[in-house]
């Protein structure tokens, strides 16, 4: 996030100061785009990621294997992301992939922040995958996680 704003910053004294960084609006969101990947896995174990739950509520004495069976389907899905986007950026980097912007970047830098991003939310989806099998499933954020209302 800090990146976001460093590079709207030096966008906006470019235009103040009547000078001229190229990619500034690129690399903006290049950072944004890194900051919302690299903070999955943390919203996943504090339990901040929107869970539709109306099923489960209602699945009394079925609800732990519903539980496994989401946290099994969700890690097969973020695996598939992770790896995809791992060899997306391999690729890119095999190829010289560069951006179609002014600024002519190699695509394979930004989409290191995806790939890594993806690959942390697979471990934390293993975590609970295997947490579930060992002690139960337990609610996203942890038995003490407190319930907050927004």
């Amino acid at each position: 996030m800090i990146g976001t704003l460093i590079w709207v910053l030096v966008g906006i004294f470019g235009r103040t100061f009547n000078f001229h960084v190229r990619g500034t609006d690129a690399y903006a969101g290049y950072c944004m785009a890194a900051a919302g990947f690299l903070a999955l896995a943390h919203t996943l174990r504090r339990g901040e990621h929107i869970r539709v739950s109306l099923l489960l509520d209602h699945a009394g004495a079925a609800r732990p294997w519903l539980e496994r069976l989401c946290l099994a389907l969700a890690l097969f899905a973020s695996g598939l992301l992770a790896w995809y986007s791992v060899h997306l950026a391999w690729q890119s980097h095999t190829f010289n992939d560069v951006s179609t912007a002014n600024d002519a970047t190699p695509l394979w830098i930004p989409q290191i922040g995806m790939a890594l991003g993806t690959v942390l939310l697979t471990i934390a989806f293993l975590d609970a995958f295997v947490g579930a099998w060992r002690s139960g499933p337990v609610a996203p954020g942890g038995p003490a996680a407190p319930s907050h209302v927004e």
